[in-house]
């Protein structure tokens, strides 16, 4: 059972520690700091367009 929860939560997790990052990134310093906030705030960003892409493409299909 706890392998199920580890699946189900593994990505939201990972997503969440991304951001978590990004943001005491972007509040911490300048420069590098600066580059890897835009990058790790940008993932979740790229997800979302990637799924809603894939969501789309698939309901053309049907």
């Amino acid at each position: 059972m706890r392998r199920g929860l580890w699946m189900i939560f593994r990505w939201p997790l990972l997503l969440a520690l991304l951001s978590l990052f990004g943001l005491i990134a972007a509040l911490v310093g300048d420069d590098v700091y600066d580059l890897l906030s835009w990058l790790t705030l940008g993932v979740p960003l790229l997800l979302i367009g990637v799924v809603w892409v894939r969501l789309k493409a698939t309901r053309q299909t049907r």
